[in-house]
């Protein structure tokens, strides 16, 4: 078992861990509603809680290491966001090349959003790591889809080969797009790995082998 089991992600005060029951998503859906008579912005807010109730259902269902993610109600509107961290583990003779990490990566369908941007970014405290950004498009239900701005970063795990950690995060807030980005490049660059005697305590674990 490699000593780097253990990372840390820093995330901002008013982000807490994603509550899967979503009675704390419903309490804020009432009281962003409760604040605005426009329908049209009424239908916004459930278009983005139903987002939310469907990124905190995809967590579960992919095992994620972490899930958290803000639900704020600011005075000019609700801002939602998510962040998950998963374990990806290349197939035995595969590469996991840029190219083949913006095929994989997302949740669009066939067709790569047009926006899509594969880059190699430095962490400060993991070091050289994959990115790929994009607007993507998610099926909410059969027949439902919305756009969400996504950000995914595979960290590499330090002396296992083929082995990474996805820092994936998304928002609905698509006239955010600038400060949504600068804000996901943010929080993932808190991400470090911790050792087993590390002292803090982490806030999620990777799996060991």
């Amino acid at each position: 078992m490699n000593a780097a089991e253990r990372f840390l992600l820093d995330v901002p005060d008013l982000w807490r861990e994603v509550d899967l029951s979503g009675e704390e998503l419903a309490a804020v859906r009432a009281k962003a509603l409760a604040a605005t008579s426009d329908p049209r912005e009424k239908a916004r807010i459930n278009d983005m809680v139903r987002q939310g109730r469907e990124v905190a259902r995809a967590a579960r269902r992919h095992g994620a290491l972490l899930a958290t993610g803000t639900a704020t109600l600011y005075d000019d509107g609700l801002f939602l966001a998510y962040g998950m961290v998963f374990a990806v583990s290349t197939p035995q003779g595969s590469e996991l090349t840029l190219p083949v990490l913006s095929a994989q990566l997302g949740a669009g369908g066939d067709a790569a959003p047009k926006d899509r941007v594969v880059t190699a970014v430095e962490l400060p405290h993991a070091g050289t790591a994959a990115r790929v950004t994009g607007t993507e498009t998610v099926r909410l239900t059969a027949d439902v889809e919305t756009r969400l701005l996504t950000m995914h970063t595979m960290v590499p795990v330090p002396e296992r080969p083929g082995d990474f950690l996805a820092v994936t995060l998304a928002s609905p807030n698509l006239p955010l797009r600038a400060e949504v980005y600068d804000l996901f490049d943010a929080i993932t660059s808190t991400f470090r790995f911790v050792s087993a005697d590390g002292g803090a305590a982490p806030e999620g674990t990777a799996p060991g082998r």
